[in-house]
């Protein structure tokens, strides 16, 4: 059994006094709910402040990006070393990312290298465009990026039948829009896009373990669609993830099943 997971992705939110308040707010009940993993990535000047206030919790803590180079003359990157003294999580290959900042399958693959060499758990997001999606090349691009984006990396299986490597589909078209998939097409391209891709590079039992969560306004009220989809193991919730009743009631919802 895949232990459900759920990553909030503040994007550019929250000042560190901001913070503070939110997840003084998120703690309680979030360390109410048990059988989910839960966890929280605010932007890079609040990590330590947040890390301080999720200290003896079982709340992980996550970065939302990273530089593949451990150091160097690389003005206003944050390197994997830095990270690691802080965070569990490093989300990587957003499609903010790749949209606005240039990263390509690469990139991605040369910064999940980096962040594993650091024993940082990348979440790493694939997905299409709207254009990608009406063309009918979802199963084109969404294998290619889990191909290009993990080539040459290698994952094992745990004792416990985990791995170090989250995967996050999200449809590029249904992020901030309010958009959402259906639960059953967003299942249809982790179980016969993502899982047969990691299958072919890793083999069944490694693809079948590995965590695929859901991204693409994930909401309080259709959290439980999703959930309840065999092959979705949690999301990556962006705006719903800044109020922290509504984080709360899809932690819960993930629990239900």
């Amino acid at each position: 059994m895949r232990r459900p997971l759920i990553a909030g992705n503040w994007k550019m939110y929250k000042t560190i006094t901001e913070t503070r308040h939110l997840v003084s707010e998120l703690v309680p009940g979030l360390q109410a709910v048990n059988g989910v993993e839960k966890a929280i990535c605010p932007p890079f000047t609040a990590l330590l402040a947040a890390s301080a206030l999720l200290e003896g919790t079982d709340i992980r803590l996550g970065a939302q990006n990273m530089h593949w180079e451990s150091s160097g003359a690389y003005t206003g990157e944050i390197s994997p070393m830095m990270l690691a003294e802080l965070c569990h999580y490093v989300i990587i290959g957003h499609s903010e990312r790749r949209t606005y900042f240039g990263e390509t399958d690469e990139t991605v693959n040369l910064k999940i290298r980096a962040a594993l060499k650091q024993s940082l758990t990348p979440i790493f997001c694939v997905g299409e465009t709207l254009r990608e999606n009406e063309a009918g090349r979802t199963a084109e691009v969404v294998s290619r990026q889990v191909r290009e984006g993990l080539k040459g990396v290698d994952l094992m299986l745990s004792g416990d039948f985990e791995t170090e490597l989250v995967i996050a589909y999200e449809p590029v078209w249904a992020i901030g829009t309010g958009k959402a998939a259906t639960s059953e097409g967003a299942n249809m391209v982790i179980k016969d896009i993502i899982r047969p891709a990691l299958a072919e590079q890793y083999g069944v039992d490694l693809a079948q373990a590995v965590r695929v969560l859901y991204g693409g306004s994930v909401k309080a009220e259709n959290a439980h669609e999703f959930f309840h989809a065999p092959d979705i193991d949690g999301a990556l919730v962006g705006g719903a993830s800044l109020k922290s009743a509504d984080f709360i009631r899809i932690v819960q919802a993930a629990a239900k099943g």
